[in-house]
């Protein structure tokens, strides 16, 4: 037998089937596109998405025939959610984070229940990257589409949904649309009655772990499926990638380098909220009873793509099969720190900062700066961003002294080695990157009975691989270039915000911001 986890991300989703000593027996991968309809839209075509999962399952599916998978669990990006009808019908597109509609309803919001409050029962800092906003936007502007509406479903949620399972959401995911009582682990009255979204469009929040039912019949002979496959609920990708990693106590950390990049540390209970709160962290139930967990992210891996099809598009098309565009382009970065400082504010950034009214910059071009130089500058920025997050989490008693690193930008060589140098501590990859798929796979096998505890997943499924130890002279150079990048963004705050703000009107169209 073989245990299934898919992965549902924002530039793709993978699926990988594993066998109970956490051998990877087949795996598959779909890329789709960000949708831009507007200046500050960003979208997935959910249908197309769907499509793509199910592609990744069939594929998957077909190559283990003779392991046949038990049980399959999901790990997904957060926050977006899909509006499908009682007949499971895909309805519309999902809007992601890193959409800009809906900031004057958080605005509003705080009007009504202050930050403090609001953090006692839903551990978030208040923006529009969550689902609320976008909810109240769909209601405003897509009246039509919020009203034909039966569920709105994250995509965890969705794929258990689409396979044939109740509405179910894990307490991880259900978090993150802001309507959630972490405490209560059910959605909250008070922020319901608030915002006046209905508890009946919402699916029920239930922990990770639990069985949400098999694959329909009908779908199980469309992707190559035994009959009678167990859906396990799983939660939000960084709480997979965290299980993945083998971590399933407090005091760890995990650093997921994706289309974002996301630090994960691990608590036994809810911290502090004081302190948490004057650092910007938020707090959520990790996929493991007992567990909770906070995110430091920021954009990444889709700043590296960005590069990747703006600089290197060319470049990617003559390559064979065989050639992977991000080593030939990691060959030209230089060894030494660059010259370069980038700002990492592409879109909305994540804590502690959560700018939404800014751009990237790019600063220190010359007429003789190579691309190679470019992309590694946006790989060194990338990872200055978190320096004041880290060091807060050594003030609260949470000193990381090695990251494990997963994701797909653990497969680089050249980045790891950046970081290291940059935060002065080894970064590990272990031999299975993609932790989300793994993590979900073991959850599944957790949860039918194969492993007594998750601690015995981790033994079979987690494998130690090469470490990247910081080069002492290379860290001494980032610590001073990292004083001066503290202050860049400071002095460029305001032209920038002016600067987003004559944009967005220039591009207003006849839906205008609330």
């Amino acid at each position: 037998m073989s245990l299934l986890g898919v992965d549902v991300g924002t530039t793709g989703c993978k699926a990988a089937a594993f066998s109970e000593q956490g051998l990877c027996l087949a795996s598959a991968y779909r890329e789709y596109p960000t949708l831009h309809p507007r200046d500050g839209w960003a979208e997935l075509d959910s249908r197309r998405v769907w499509d793509s999962v199910q592609a990744t399952i069939r594929e998957v599916a077909a190559q283990v025939a003779k392991d046949p998978i038990r049980a399959l669990s999901v790990s997904s990006r957060a926050e977006a959610v899909t509006p499908v009808s009682k007949e499971r019908e895909i309805l519309g597109p999902c809007i992601l984070s890193s959409d800009t509609r809906g900031a004057d309803y958080i605005e509003a919001l705080r009007r009504e229940i202050d930050q403090e409050e609001f953090y006692s029962i839903n551990p978030n800092i208040l923006g529009v990257q969550y689902s609320l906003p976008k909810l109240l936007w769909l209601r405003q502007y897509e009246p039509d589409l919020y009203s034909r509406a039966d569920r709105f479903l994250l995509w965890g949620d969705l794929v258990a949904y689409l396979l044939g399972c109740d509405p179910l959401t894990s307490y991880s995911l259900a978090n993150r649309t802001l309507l959630f009582d972490i405490r209560a682990e059910d959605w909250s009255e008070r922020l319901l009655s608030l915002t006046g979204i209905e508890r009946t469009k919402l699916p029920k929040p239930v922990p990770s772990g639990t069985i949400a039912g098999t694959v329909s019949d009908r779908l199980a002979r469309e992707m190559n499926l035994p009959k009678g496959v167990l859906v396990v609920v799983g939660g939000h990708d960084q709480c997979c990638n965290s299980l993945g990693a083998g971590i399933y106590e407090a005091g760890k950390a995990v650093c997921g380098i994706g289309t974002f990049e996301c630090i994960t540390p691990s608590y036994d209970r809810i911290p502090d909220a004081r302190s948490m709160l004057r650092h910007g962290f938020n707090v959520e139930h990790h996929i493991l009873p007992g567990l909770f967990v906070s995110f430091i992210y920021n954009q990444s891996g889709s700043l590296v793509r960005w590069f990747r099809d703006t600089f290197a598009g060319a470049d990617k098309k003559l390559l064979s099969p065989e050639e992977d565009i991000y080593e030939m382009l990691a060959r030209e970065m230089p060894e030494e720190p660059t010259r370069l400082f980038t700002l990492p504010y592409f879109e909305l950034t994540g804590p502690p900062q959560f700018v939404a009214d800014a751009s990237g910059v790019i600063l220190g071009l010359k007429t003789g700066t190579t691309r190679g130089e470019i992309l590694k500058s946006i790989m060194e920025s990338a990872t200055f961003y978190f320096a004041e997050s880290v060091k807060a989490l050594a003030e609260m008693g949470v000193d990381i002294s090695e990251f494990v690193a997963t994701g797909g930008g653990a497969k680089s060589d050249a980045w790891l080695q950046i970081k290291a140098d940059i935060f002065g501590v080894p970064f590990v990859r272990p031999r299975v990157t993609e932790a989300s798929v793994l993590g979900a796979a073991m959850l599944a096998g957790v949860s039918m009975g194969v492993f007594a505890s998750p601690a015995e997943a981790a033994s079979q499924f987690v494998k130690r691989g090469r470490a990247f130890n910081p080069h002492p002279g290379r860290h001494k150079v980032y610590e001073e270039k990292l004083q001066a990048y503290r202050g860049l963004f400071p002095l460029l705050k305001d032209f920038l915000a002016k600067h987003e703000k004559s944009e967005q009107a220039r591009a207003a169209g006849p839906h205008p911001t609330p």
